[in-house]
């Protein structure tokens, strides 16, 4: 933490020390419908990244203390055409027509899923422009590391194959992800995959992070945050782009982009296909991961109609095992121990004992992996009913195919449901398999908003969604060392389930007075679990289990200054139990929903050269459920409901244009995230009975008190610019006991990216980018976990202590990636 925060001191001085001010100027005007000359209330006017206003219920709008560098004007307003005004050729004042058009029927469709500064919660938007400058081939998860109390971590340690964030340290599977307001997360699981749609940044035109609860949305319950994507927007002129890039641990990356630009005034076509490879950071976590993105659009005088198809190929070698804390430390007596009791083969033995400490998978059949196969289908439309009224109709189907494979050496005939072998006067109890475990599976449904706007002081929205998860789960013996009368492709479990969520909400915003604005929404759900069949285990389920939640939200904004606002806001989120909190179930432990009040409170403000915000969280949890040791009859880990947990805290960002060169962006997060009185469950092999441990208040697992996020941009030419990036993660517990020797240690990370841009007079532009990560080559672990144990008593061992053995995910050191961009 000390080098931290002296680095900290050292960047702000410097930064301080080569600023200078220059001239300012006040920027004030209207902004109007250039039909019928009515105000635009709550239309969007930026200058430069940081400074920005929205209009009051007149349509005007002022910006003071501009500096004179900031040349362009960006106005917008959803459902309306944007407009660039070059503010070197304008006065002070400026009055703005805006025309609506069916051309941003895009942000229409997606406005019904997303806030802004008068909803009174913390949120980030990110533009396709940032996302570009880092998109090299690295996963979404990555690109999004320096958004606010945001954490990501990689498997295979270099960003690419199976990657994963956390938010205010709610794991994936808390966090609702959309792609064109249709819900993304995995119905069963609740989590997001995002291996499933490789290079996907290529085709996003903008992304919001919400977080805490959020605005209601649809598909899995928002229980920590939302993700909300929204792809290629309109583009009116023909492009082509040609993305190459390639980079350490043997990474490429092959993209090309075409659009048709608007034809005929009505149509357009947009399209990508992607390649990434790489090695991995970690042996033999290679990743194999093809994509493309198709999109066709209508555009009537009044309707606007979409159809997106994409889809995503991964073949991944599987690292998800990750390093022994013995491995990790370079402890030879401890990895001996390990083998020990752990009965490792002598060829897993010879792995772990000769690789390198961090790069070390204990995976080594050759098709140890992850092959699995998502394709997407969206229809998304948008009809103006009358001036005030548009309706948003929507459709999609998921269609996903896969598996993983896995060698087993010496498993069991009865665990695959087979009898035993005989070979001459000898039976088999036991031989070595490769076994494939299937996903087969459709996800299909609709969403849908009717959205009312009275350009005075009133703006509403009632809107749904309907969806239906039919899948199946099933595994197969592709070969047997000692087959017997085994068939081809000997199918040894199989089982379905079937998932049905509903739910319809309702917002609304209202100006109470020219400075006041209040927002209401509240949203009912209803979803349905069906799960039948014999898992993996060869356990049979017969699981039918439905819920129903009300989730209200409501806030407040007040304007104290024309750039500056509080705000404070109450929302209530429920969350059903996942398929795994199911099948790992016992019958004393069945999984009860969780529930989560949350509060936000904070202040925006921006003044000449500089923003800043402030957000207070409060999220409260009943039920929440958590891993304590539990375990079922076969030995999975069950998550348990404790009582009652929270999250506190407060997020800090600010930004800060030095001079014309010069600017910086910074975020941190200080909270606290307890349990109020956990108590640790651990088995004892010799009585097969837990013993407990009482904890008292404990830290959340995976849930850093101090999170911190700075980008510092230098820019000596118009088309050059030099970035640092820095990122601070603080301790996380690898459980809930709050225990020193079960945590990940805190890192402080910096990478450096250049990007050069030039516009030969043969194309649009060619831009050449250099991303160097951790350049300081910190040693750091983003990812495990732990689990503990008390061993049969022995006559050497009458009274043996707890093992507990403690995994880790080693991120990469120093490594790079340079990449070329052409636009045609």
């Amino acid at each position: 933490m000390r080098k931290f925060t002296t680095y900290l001191f050292v960047l702000i001085f410097s930064a301080i020390t080569v600023s200078h001010v220059w001239a300012q100027k006040t920027i004030s005007g209207t902004v109007t419908d250039a039909a019928d000359g009515k105000p635009l209330p709550g239309a969007t006017v930026r200058a430069g990244e940081i400074r920005g206003a929205t209009t009051d219920k007149n349509g005007n709008f002022s910006l003071k203390n501009i500096a004179e560098n900031i040349s362009i004007l960006n106005v917008s307003y959803v459902g309306y055409q944007s407009l660039k005004l070059d503010l070197t050729e304008q006065s002070s004042v400026v009055n703005v027509t805006l025309t609506k058009s069916t051309y941003q029927a895009d942000e229409v469709i997606i406005s019904a899923t997303r806030v802004n500064d008068k909803t009174g919660m913390a949120y980030t938007n990110v533009s396709a422009e940032t996302i570009e400058k880092q998109n090299l081939g690295q996963d979404l998860p990555v690109l999004l590391n320096f958004t606010p109390s945001l954490v990501s971590t990689s498997d295979a340690g270099g960003g690419v194959g199976y990657t994963g964030i956390r938010i205010r340290g709610s794991d994936a599977t808390r966090i609702n992800v959309t792609v064109n307001g249709i819900p993304y997360n995995d119905a069963e699981s609740q989590g997001v995959f995002w291996v499933n749609m490789p290079d996907f940044a290529s085709s996003v035109s903008s992304i919001q992070v919400q977080r805490g609860v959020g605005t209601s949305t649809n598909g899995a319950g928002a229980f920590g945050a939302s993700v909300n994507i929204s792809t290629n927007a309109f583009r009116e002129e023909a492009y082509a782009e040609l993305n190459n890039s390639f980079g350490s641990f043997n990474t490429f990356k092959n993209t090309i982009k075409l659009g048709t630009g608007l034809i005929s005034n009505k149509f357009s076509v947009d399209g990508r296909l992607s390649r990434i490879s790489s090695d991995g950071f970690v042996d033999r976590a290679s990743s194999e991961l093809h994509s493309y993105y198709l999109s066709g659009a209508y555009y009537g005088k009044k309707s606007f109609i979409r159809a997106n198809v994409f889809s995503g190929k991964e073949r991944t070698y599987q690292s998800w095992n990750g390093v022994p804390e013995a491995k990790l430390r370079g402890d030879r007596e401890g990895m001996l121990e390990y083998i020990g009791r752990n009965e490792l083969s002598e060829k897993d033995a010879e792995n772990l004992l000769n690789s390198d400490d961090r790069t070390y998978n204990s995976y080594t059949y050759k098709n140890e992996v992850d092959n699995y196969r998502q394709d997407h289908y969206q229809l998304v439309t948008s009809h103006t009913l009358t001036d005030n009224l548009t309706l948003n109709l929507n459709a999609f189907m998921v269609r996903g195919l896969g598996y993983y494979e896995q060698f087993r050496p010496g498993a069991k005939y009865s665990s695959y449901n087979l009898p035993n072998v005989v070979v001459g006067a000898d039976t088999l109890e036991r031989t070595d398999i490769i076994r494939r475990r299937w996903l087969d599976n459709y996800f299909y449904g609709t969403t849908f908003s009717l959205d009312y706007n009275s350009f005075k002081k009133l703006t509403a929205s009632v809107g749904g969604g309907w969806n239906k998860y039919d899948g199946e789960h099933y595994g197969q013996i592709i070969w047997a060392k000692n087959a017997g009368n085994i068939s081809n492709e000997h199918q040894y479990y199989f089982n379905t389930g079937i998932k049905k969520d509903f739910n319809i909400y309702g917002k609304l915003y209202y100006q109470f007075t020219e400075k006041l604005n209040g927002f209401a929404d509240v949203q009912f759900r209803t979803v349905s679990h069906s799960i039948h069949g014999n898992d993996n285990d060869l356990i049979n389920h017969a699981v039918d289990q439905s819920y129903s939640f009300v989730n209200p939200k409501a806030g407040l904004t007040y304007q104290i200054a024309p750039q500056s606002s509080i705000y404070a806001s109450y929302s209530m989120g429920n969350r059903e139990p996942n398929r795994d909190d199911f099948t790992y179930a016992t019958a004393q432990l069945f999984p009860k929903h969780e529930t989560l009040h949350n509060v936000e409170a904070g202040v925006r403000t921006q003044k000449g050269i500089w923003a800043f915000a402030a957000n207070y969280y409060l999220m409260n949890y009943k039920n929440q459920l958590v891993l304590t040791g539990q375990i079922n009859d076969v030995g999975n880990a069950m998550r348990v409901n404790v009582p009652k947990s929270y999250r506190m805290g407060i997020e800090l960002e600010g930004a800060v244009v030095f001079n014309k060169n010069l600017k910086w962006n910074a975020n941190a997060t200080f909270s606290q995230n307890k349990i109020n009185n956990f108590t640790e469950y651990v088995i004892d092999y010799d009585t097969y009975e837990y013993r407990t441990i009482g904890h008292g208040k404990t830290d959340i697992s995976f849930s850093p008190n101090v999170i911190v996020g700075s980008q510092l941009t230098y820019s000596p030419k118009k088309n050059l610019e030099l970035a640092l990036l820095t990122k601070f993660v603080g301790k996380q517990y690898l459980d809930n006991t709050s225990n020193e020797t079960r945590k990940l240690d805190a890192y402080f990370t910096n990478d450096v990216r250049l990007t050069y841009t030039v516009k030969p007079s043969w194309m649009k532009e060619i831009t050449f980018n250099l991303l160097v990560n951790n350049i300081l080559n910190e040693r750091y672990e983003s990812n495990g976990y732990t689990y503990g144990f008390y061993p049969e008593k022995t006559q050497a061992q009458p009274n043996p202590q707890q093992i507990r053995e403690n995994f880790y995910f080693p991120q990469a050191g120093t490594n790079f990636l340079v990449g070329v961009n052409f636009k045609f």
